[in-house]
């Protein structure tokens, strides 16, 4: 089997994908409007209009917020570090700073 994990943070957040997780947003938001709406139930066709536009707008709202969240999320990591290798997960904190933390006690007492 190859190796296939990202081994930077540039490889973990391409454009592509990041549109790619915006529109799957957006899909679901749309789809779950028309089916609250009773878009697929025996309705009268300016019902049925109602309900498309109202998803359209959803979908493109979610789309936006989704796009926009994820991208002030990326504001957060610093640009050095897209060219670091991960060795560990993201969120973790270093270790030298979790050896602080275990020993509690103050060592001169």
């Amino acid at each position: 089997m190859t190796d296939d994990k990202p081994t930077t943070r540039r490889d973990l957040m391409k454009p592509v994908q990041l549109l790619g997780l915006a529109f799957a947003a957006a899909l679901f938001a749309g789809v779950v409007t028309l089916v609250s709406m009773g878009f697929f139930q025996d309705r009268p066709g300016s019902d049925a209009q109602v309900a498309i536009v109202t998803a359209l707008v959803v979908a493109g709202v979610s789309f936006i917020a989704v796009l926009l969240v994820v991208s002030l999320l990326l504001l957060a990591i610093d640009p050095t570090e897209f060219t670091k290798p991960l060795e560990k997960p993201v969120l973790l904190p270093d270790e030298e700073s979790t050896d602080d933390v275990e020993g509690d006690a103050d060592p001169k007492a």
